[in-house]
């Protein structure tokens, strides 16, 4: 069986998905490429395999913990998988809105410079395990304010395993990195974080750190598992993303103020980059959508 122990909540006012929590024990759920509008987190206590997202690929074992924003691709292969998978769309839960509460935005989620998953130990597990069981009794028999102890639970969840990724951030870079490189790896993400509103091209980015553009090249695909080029379209479709949730803004404008005077050109970039156009995008997870 694919799935077990199905709990769903629908959206009262459109009848979509807004928070869904299920059981699985095969692959079949995850073994094509999958773009949902809502985040998944995908947590595998037995199984390994390779797991696909964006333009990386990742190994993982059992207790790997999986976060996936809305459309970003992803799918996994493997044999014999069993574990615990919760959606949630962000009409229910929008990680934006709730920065300061979670701080899981750019930790679990939309983190370009990290693999998108946690290896949760004994003691988290536990934890994990306790907060689903709440979560499944609490979905099972409609009671007042479920939605909001449903949240309230969901944000214990997100806490804890995105200060466990803080925890096993300077692990993973430690493991991928030798002597000469932190310094430039470092310097690499500052440059992105600082210019990617104005420079586009990965040659733009090694003029400004003054090393050859092939070197540069070599260091993103050895340690960040990804193209520089694939870096910085990620993280201008991030913040696309973001500007499409929250604001009003005309595609137009967000397009400018990502340093595209080409509307059309970036919308074709967007949807390559998220396979939906950014109208689509933001009718079905963003402000328009919140607003309707």
């Amino acid at each position: 069986m694919t799935a077990q122990n199905i709990l769903t909540l629908t959206d009262p006012a459109n009848g979509n998905l807004a928070f869904k929590l299920f059981d699985f024990e095969s692959n079949s759920y995850f073994d094509h490429l999958k773009r949902n509008n809502y985040y998944s987190l995908i947590w595998i206590t037995s199984g390994s395999g390779i797991a696909k997202a964006d333009f990386s690929s990742h190994k993982f074992e059992a207790g790997a913990l999986f976060a996936f924003a809305p459309y970003q691709p992803f799918m996994i292969e493997a044999d014999n998988l069993v574990g615990k998978c919760i959606h949630f769309h962000p009409d229910f839960f929008c990680i934006h809105k709730h920065q300061a509460e979670v701080a899981c935005n750019g930790v679990l989620f939309n983190n370009v410079y990290e693999p998108p998953y946690i290896s949760v130990d004994n003691k988290t597990a536990t934890t994990l395990n306790m907060i689903i069981e709440q979560m499944k009794a609490e979905m099972q028999y409609t009671a007042v304010a479920q939605y909001e102890l449903l949240i309230s639970y969901l944000k214990i969840f997100l806490i804890t395993t995105s200060r466990l990724k803080i925890e096993q951030q300077p692990v993973i870079t430690a493991n991928k990195t030798v002597s000469k490189d932190p310094i430039i790896l470092q310097n690499l993400k500052e440059c992105i974080e600082k210019n990617f509103k104005t420079k586009h091209s990965a040659g733009d980015y090694a003029t400004v750190l003054n090393i050859s553009p092939k070197a540069l090249a070599k260091i993103a695909k050895n340690h960040f598992n990804k193209t520089l080029t694939d870096l910085i379209a990620e993280r201008i479709i991030i913040e696309a993303k973001r500007e499409l949730y929250l604001t009003n803004k005309s595609v137009k404008e967000i397009a400018y103020e990502l340093g595209y005077e080409d509307e059309y050109y970036f919308s074709r970039f967007f949807k390559t980059n998220a396979d939906v156009s950014p109208q689509i995008y933001r009718e079905t997870v963003g402000f328009a959508r919140a607003m309707a």
